[in-house]
C-alpha cells in the first residue's frame, strides 16, 4: 500500500510511502482517518505508469545525501533510520 490508515493508540496517522531503492521514504501526519482506497490506487498507477523510474533515481541520490542515521530499539532488534538532517527533538513551538 502506498497510501493508508494507521491507528496507533487513539491517534490516527496517514502514511504515504513508496520504495526508493535501497530505501523506503515516507511521510507520515497525524491526521482524523479518511477513506484512502482510490489516493491509493492512484499512486500505485503513478509508479506503473513511470515504471518506477523516479524512485529509483530518488534512491539511488539518496545514498549520496544522507548523512543521519539514528538506532531504534526494537522487541525483534536494532532498526537503523536514515535522515537527510538530523531530527529536532524538541518542539518548535
Amino acid at each position: 500500500m502506498s497510501n493508508f490508515n494507521w491507528k496507533v493508540g487513539s491517534s490516527n496517522y496517514q502514511i504515504l510511502r513508496t520504495g526508493c531503492f535501497p530505501y523506503i521514504k515516507y511521510h507520515c501526519s497525524r491526521k482524523e482517518e479518511e477513506d484512502l482506497v482510490v489516493s491509493d490506487k492512484f499512486m500505485r498507477f503513478i509508479k506503473v505508469l513511470n515504471l518506477g523510474i523516479p524512485c529509483l533515481l530518488y534512491g539511488l541520490a539518496a545514498t549520496q545525501l544522507i548523512r543521519h542515521e539514528e538506532v531504534v530499539y526494537t522487541t525483534k532488534g536494532p532498526v537503523i533510520i536514515y535522515f537527510l538532517l538530523p531530527e529536532h527533538k524538541g518542539s518548535l513551538y
